[in-house]
């Protein structure tokens, strides 16, 4: 996914658009009404902008519009991911998690699910 992270808004319709697709645009409407409390004219809007980007697809079919995610979530993910921790750990995995560590946010549980992902690792690279 060679594009600028997304929005928060562009997170929101994504993620309904993930959860079930494809969906008209009165089905988003009240999704996202629900979720963040959108007007219909914002949800409208938002997908109109994300069309021009080529993160949604739109099929017309009569009078309704039906909208489908145009990015997979696994791609979204790992460029949001590699945006992050370019922006603000310059890339380094272990500053993010010293981070985390120094400020005691990491739960035995964290930890085990690292050293797990550790071991993983290792192995794949022998």
């Amino acid at each position: 996914m060679e594009r600028n992270h997304l929005t928060g808004s562009e997170w929101s319709v994504l993620d309904c658009l993930w959860e079930r697709s494809p969906q008209s645009v009165m089905q988003l409407v009240a999704a996202l009404g629900e979720k963040v409390g959108w007007a219909k004219s914002t949800t409208i809007t938002t997908l109109r902008r994300m069309e021009e980007k080529g993160l949604v697809h739109c099929e017309t079919v009569g009078k309704a519009k039906s909208y489908s995610p145009a990015v997979e979530r696994e791609a979204a993910v790992a460029e949001e991911t590699h945006s992050f921790m370019d922006r603000v750990y310059r890339g380094s995995v272990g500053l993010m998690m010293n981070a985390m560590a120094e400020r005691q946010e990491l739960t035995e549980e964290d930890i085990a699910q690292l050293r797990a992902i550790l071991e993983k690792a290792e192995r794949r690279n022998e």
